[in-house]
């Protein structure tokens, strides 16, 4: 990265509907979100923030070298309650804001930077990372965003539907992945600057994204351009429900 280089944050919201209390529920003895604020400080940011709507993330933050922004508990995305962080933080118009979801606890730094960097080099409103699908029930699991990218490498449409559909081959057989295709997961992270991020959140949710529950679809349905690149490392899935985090403690035993 040139010029000053880029910020993370870290949106942390206390009532997950699907796993109560998540930033702070505990991995190998600590917090969800301490994982995550580790992650984000290993990837080289001039800053690390943290956007919670609870004073206990800040408590169990304390000491971790991440700054707090506490921000309005009723935020409709991870996004916008970014767009009060960047208010907090004073950040200006160009700031480069990196945005990495609050239950990712194993992203990898490489990640996050080049995230950062996807956003410096396209000139595109926002960024993201995508990784392969390889597995059929992968493609077809609805809590698995897939996407679809344009010759230039933006998104051309994010969905939790199996897309593209190889319509020949699946009028076949949906038992497995046919052999010349290429399908995509989406990973949940951004990179967009900091005035795009306040005009992101000064626009109401669109039709797609009511429709989907994707942030990402409020960006496309108003014109805007989201680069996508492969992630440079692995994005082990995030932390939703009691048993990701299960798998996620045995991971992290399996890695140890």
């Amino acid at each position: 990265m040139t010029g000053q280089g880029f910020v993370v944050a870290i949106p942390a919201r206390f009532a997950a509907t699907r796993l109560p209390g998540k930033p702070l529920r505990l991995l190998a003895g600590e917090p969800l979100v301490l994982h995550v604020a580790r992650r984000a400080l290993a990837a080289g940011a001039r800053e690390v923030w943290v956007a919670a709507d609870d004073q206990r993330i800040a408590d169990a933050l304390a000491g971790s070298g991440v700054r707090i922004a506490m921000t309005a508990p009723d935020h409709p995305s991870g996004s916008d309650r970014l767009a009060e962080c960047a208010t907090i933080a004073g950040w200006d118009e160009d700031t480069i804001v990196v945005n990495l979801q609050g239950d990712e606890p194993f992203a990898p730094p490489a990640g996050i930077a080049a995230v950062a960097r996807l956003l410096q080099r396209s000139g595109a409103q926002m960024s993201t990372l995508a990784a392969p699908i390889d597995d059929v029930a992968e493609l077809f699991d609805p809590n698995v965003v897939k996407l679809v990218q344009a010759a230039n490498g933006d998104a051309l449409y994010f969905s939790r539907a199996p897309i593209p559909w190889p319509r020949d081959a699946f009028a076949d057989s949906r038992a497995a992945l046919p052999q010349d295709g290429h399908w995509l997961r989406h990973i949940g992270i951004y990179g967009y600057r900091a005035g795009y991020l306040r005009r992101f959140a000064a626009t109401p949710p669109g039709r797609l994204e009511r429709l989907e529950s994707l942030e990402q679809l409020r960006a496309l349905e108003t014109g805007a351009r989201i680069a996508v690149a492969l992630t440079p490392a692995p994005f082990p899935s995030g932390v939703d429900t009691e048993s990701d985090l299960l798998r996620a403690e045995a991971y992290l035993g399996g890695a140890a």
